[in-house]
C-alpha cells in the first residue's frame, strides 16, 4: 500500500491510496480512515507508474514545453490559453516550474520506462533546462524569472 500526497501537502486536500496488486481490502479500508483522519480525500487507484495524477498530468506539462521548444507559441501564450481557455489556476509552465523541472523530469522518466510508450518521452528541452539548472521556483529560473518574486511575473530571458 501507498500513499501519494499533493503539494504542497498542508493545502492540497487529495491522497492517493495506492492498492498494491495483494494488498488486502482490510488494509487498504483503514489507509482509506487514516487518510480522513488527516484531513485529506483519499482516492483509491491500483499500483501503475504514475498513478493517476501524474499520469494525466506529466503529459500535459510535456505537451506544453513541446508547443514551446517547437515554436508553436510563447511561454506566455501557452500558459494565457489554459489559464483562460480551460479554466487552469495556473498554466501548465507555471506549474512545472512550482512543481520543479527536475521533478517533472524523473516523473516522465519513470512514466518513460515503466510503459515504454514515447508519449512519455521527455522534451529535449526540458532535459536541457534540468542538466543547466534551471529547474524552476526552487533555483531561481525556469520558464518564468523568480529572482526578485516567487509569482510567475516574469518570463525567464531565455524565452523572450
Amino acid at each position: 500500500i501507498g500513499m501519494h500526497f499533493m503539494n504542497p501537502v498542508p493545502i492540497m486536500k487529495l491522497v492517493e491510496v495506492i492498492r498494491g496488486y495483494s494488498t488486502s481490502d482490510a488494509v487498504t479500508l483503514t489507509v482509506m480512515e487514516l487518510s480522513e483522519k488527516l484531513g485529506k480525500v483519499p482516492v483509491e487507484v491500483n499500483d501503475y507508474p504514475g498513478f493517476i495524477a501524474n499520469r494525466i498530468l506529466m503529459p500535459m506539462l510535456n505537451e506544453a514545453i513541446y508547443a514551446l521548444y517547437e515554436g508553436v507559441a510563447g511561454v506566455y501564450e501557452i500558459d494565457t490559453v489554459m489559464k483562460l481557455g480551460m479554466a487552469h489556476p495556473m498554466g501548465p509552465l507555471q506549474l512545472a516550474d512550482f512543481i520543479g523541472l527536475d521533478v517533472c523530469l524523473s516523473i516522465l522518466t519513470v512514466l518513460y520506462q515503466g510503459f515504454g510508450n514515447p508519449k512519455y518521452a521527455p522534451c529535449p528541452l526540458l532535459v536541457n533546462m534540468v542538466t543547466a539548472g534551471k529547474l524552476g521556483v526552487k533555483s531561481g529560473e525556469g520558464f518564468y524569472d523568480y529572482t526578485e518574486s516567487r509569482k510567475a511575473e516574469k518570463i525567464a530571458k531565455q524565452f523572450l
